[in-house]
């Protein structure tokens, strides 16, 4: 007979549980943080369930880059918007924009 699997999230609470000493370590301003990291594991409970893995920190760290992916592909994104909005304005003048330049 096989072994019975918790609930993923009931695994990924006994994670977080497990962290709490070295969450208590941290600086308060740290502790934010690696709260929002388990936060973003959070996001993907039903994937978690659905891969079943033997190490389900391995489900929660991937979780955790996913998130981390989407943010960066979004801020690239936006940086991307800018520096055409940048270039088609310095086009425009004829001359780019200074940063240190005061906009009136």
């Amino acid at each position: 007979m096989g072994r019975t699997l918790l609930p993923f999230s009931r695994v990924l609470e006994q994670e977080v549980q497990e962290w709490r000493k070295f969450r208590r370590g941290l600086r308060k301003e740290d502790q934010q943080f690696l709260d929002r990291l388990f936060e973003e594991a959070r996001l993907h409970v039903q994937a978690g369930v659905y891969a079943s893995r033997p190490w389900p920190f391995e489900t929660i760290l991937i979780s955790v880059l996913l998130e981390h992916e989407k943010a960066l592909v979004d801020l690239k994104s936006k940086i991307r918007v800018l520096e055409e909005k940048e270039q088609k304005a310095s086009s425009n003048d004829g001359n780019p924009l200074d940063p240190h330049e005061d906009v009136k």
